[in-house]
Parts: structure tokens; sequence; C-alpha cells
């Protein structure tokens, strides 16, 4: 991987951290509380718990991907970062554009039920 390809990989996984870090913010503001209002019935009062229960887990889900892009970030000027775990081949540059954080090939992937 060039220089080039790293300084553009390092932009992308700010940009990511940025965006991600806000809907962070947004899915937190969304967890309120939920009081029991005299006006819903219990499907409404189940459906808004059930709506609750999604965004902890994309909250859940958000905060584990931004760790792992905070890491990334922080390998982008190592020799280790786009090499894969297992194999320590090379992880092909379209598949680090898609998803900066990744630590293995598609097929180490695969062979490892991941």
């Amino acid at each position: 991987m060039t220089i080039i390809e790293k300084q553009e990989l390092k932009k992308a996984i700010e940009l990511e951290i940025n965006s991600l870090t806000d809907e962070i913010i947004n899915i937190q503001d969304s967890l309120k509380p939920i009081k029991k209002d005299c006006s819903l019935d219990s499907i409404d009062h189940k459906m808004l718990k059930q709506e609750q229960n999604i965004n902890i887990q994309r909250l859940d889900e958000s905060k584990r991907r931004l760790n792992r892009l905070k890491h990334a970030y922080l390998k982008v000027d190592t020799k280790e970062y786009g090499i894969c775990k297992e194999c320590e081949e090379e992880i092909p540059i379209g598949r680090l554009k898609l998803i900066p954080e990744s630590e293995y090939c598609v097929a180490c992937m695969n062979e490892l039920g991941l």
C-alpha cells in the first residue's frame, strides 16, 4: 500500500469516526426513559419499548465500531495496517476503503467463520 493510499484511508477513517460520533449522540438522545402515558395503549407502549431496544442495540454496535475505527486510525501509519492477521497477506485496498477497520482478508474471514 502506498503512502498516498494510507493518507486517503486515514482521512476516510477520520470522517467515519466523526460521522459515527454524531450518530451515537443522536441515538443517545433518543434513549430517554419511556414514561407510562395514559394516552398510550399497551400496544403503543410495547412498540415504543421495542424501538428503544433496537436503538440500544444500534448504540452498542456503533460504539464497538467506533472503537475499531479509532484503533485502525492509530494503526494506519504502521506496517501492520492492511495486513491480514491470519495469512499475513495484504488486504485489498478496495476492502479497506469499504471497511477500514478490517483486520482479515475475505478468504481468512470466511475460513475463520467471522
